[in-house]
């Protein structure tokens, strides 16, 4: 029981990383201030820390 509990806890975890690296990159997409090469790179970024990069890219983009 205590495996079902571990693989339930990162699953949720996986589904959060999806979500955020998703409405990052769509973030980063519809962002006309940037160049495609600045794009690239911030969506790079968004898939593999997506937590640590949303701010980082919201606190640039203010």
């Amino acid at each position: 029981m205590q495996e079902l509990g571990i693989y339930a806890v990162l699953f949720i975890l996986l589904i959060g990383h999806t979500l955020l690296a998703g409405k990052m990159y769509r973030k980063v997409h519809d962002d006309t201030s940037l160049s495609l090469r600045e794009k690239n790179d911030w969506k790079l970024k968004a898939l593999i820390f997506p937590g640590y990069f949303w701010f980082k890219y919201k606190k640039l983009s203010r």
